[in-house]
């Protein structure tokens, strides 16, 4: 008899963005490699383009939430997707500067955690309409674990007031 095993899927609400190059073409590469080394992409946002948030003297943003089925244990995720950046030749010179690819876990279920390698759901998603308007596309009614208020109510509360654009 075989022992019982039980796989503990997640689902994770990861952000992908990028700036420089040809920003669509990055956006699928990410989402391949994500989905041959994270799990099965269950649902994505449209791409949405928006400008610089931080340090805005570069490129405008191409952003899309990919919603994630994974057995990763978080940390493990996080590690998975630093890798994934570096492969894509994801440099970080300049804090909040241009990068070919940005991978960002917003929220993994309802779990909060805050490690020095991660902390969930995102501390800043809630005061940046680029991840909160593809957030909402997919998951209006999503509950912040912290907040205790959905998606679409944190997009409507977002004191951000960059345009964002959807594109595709």
């Amino acid at each position: 008899m075989l022992p019982l095993i039980f796989y503990f899927m997640n689902k994770a609400y990861l952000l992908t963005g990028g700036n420089l190059g040809n920003r669509m073409d990055y956006l699928s590469k990410a989402q391949t490699l994500i989905e041959q080394l994270c799990g099965n992409i269950a649902a994505t946002s449209a791409v949405y383009e928006t400008a610089a948030w931080g340090l805005q003297e570069q490129p405008s943003f191409y952003n899309r939430l990919l919603v994630t089925e994974t057995n990763l244990a978080p940390e493990k995720l996080m590690e998975t997707l630093l890798l994934i950046e570096e492969q894509m030749g994801r440099k970080r010179s300049i804090k909040l500067g241009p990068r070919t690819i940005d991978l960002d876990v917003l929220m993994i279920d309802d779990l909060v955690i805050n490690t020095p390698l991660l902390t969930l759901p995102h501390p800043q998603m809630h005061n940046r309409r680029f991840a909160l308007i593809p957030f909402a596309e997919v998951a209006p009614n999503l509950v912040h674990p912290v907040f205790n208020k959905t998606i679409a109510t944190l997009l409507t509360e977002c004191p951000d007031t960059l345009d964002v654009h959807k594109i595709s």
